[in-house]
C-alpha cells in the first residue's frame, strides 16, 4: 500500500505541476494543447499537487 500511495502521489506531483506550467503559459507543450494560458488549469495543477503531496506524506509516515 505504501509502494502504491508514493508512486500515485508522485504521479499526481508531476502531472499537477506541468499543468500548472500550461496553465499559466510556461510550458507551450504540446502546441495545440486547450489548456496553455488558461489561468484555471495552474489552479487545477496546484490542486493536484496538493493532494500528491499529502498522499506521499502519509505513505512516508507509515
Amino acid at each position: 500500500m505504501r509502494t502504491l500511495f508514493l508512486t500515485i502521489g508522485a504521479f499526481a506531483i508531476a502531472i499537477g505541476l506541468l499543468w500548472i506550467g500550461q496553465g499559466t503559459g510556461y510550458v507551450n507543450w504540446p502546441q495545440s494543447s486547450f489548456m496553455i494560458s488558461q489561468i484555471q488549469w495552474a489552479y487545477y495543477g496546484a490542486a493536484l499537487s496538493l493532494v500528491g503531496l499529502l498522499m506521499v506524506a502519509f505513505a512516508r509516515g507509515r
